[in-house]
């Protein structure tokens, strides 16, 4: 059964940092590339980052602007999102999703960025 379980979301001060993680099992998350998406409330989703299966190649949302960076540690199964300087406008639902042969999403953790 395939499984991308996000954590790490919460309430944090704007300028404060979080670091999201995705634990993904029953599939062979190596073989994956891996991404980051979030989705505030009335917007659509939107791509935060992705990183290649290897983790050889990363690409960000203009939004992000150095603040964030993504990576993954193929041998636990897991890819992390360290969020700094977070602002009020990141609020939203970040969702982890693996790409590959077949598309898997994760359930998605809620990060709010209020004072």
């Amino acid at each position: 059964q395939v499984q991308l379980v996000e954590s790490g979301g919460g309430l944090v001060q704007p300028g404060g940092s979080l670091r999201l993680s995705c634990a993904a099992s029953g599939f062979t998350f190596s073989s994956y590339g891996m991404s980051w998406y979030r989705q505030a409330p009335g917007k659509e989703r939107e791509l935060v980052a992705f990183i290649t299966s290897g983790g050889g190649t990363i690409t960000y949302g203009d939004f992000v602007k150095g603040r964030f960076t993504i990576s993954r540690d193929n041998a636990k199964n897991t890819m992390y999102l360290q969020m700094n300087s977070l602002k009020p406008e990141d609020t939203a639902v970040y969702y982890c999703k693996a790409v590959g042969p077949y598309a898997y999403w994760g359930q998605g953790t809620q990060v709010t960025v209020s004072s």
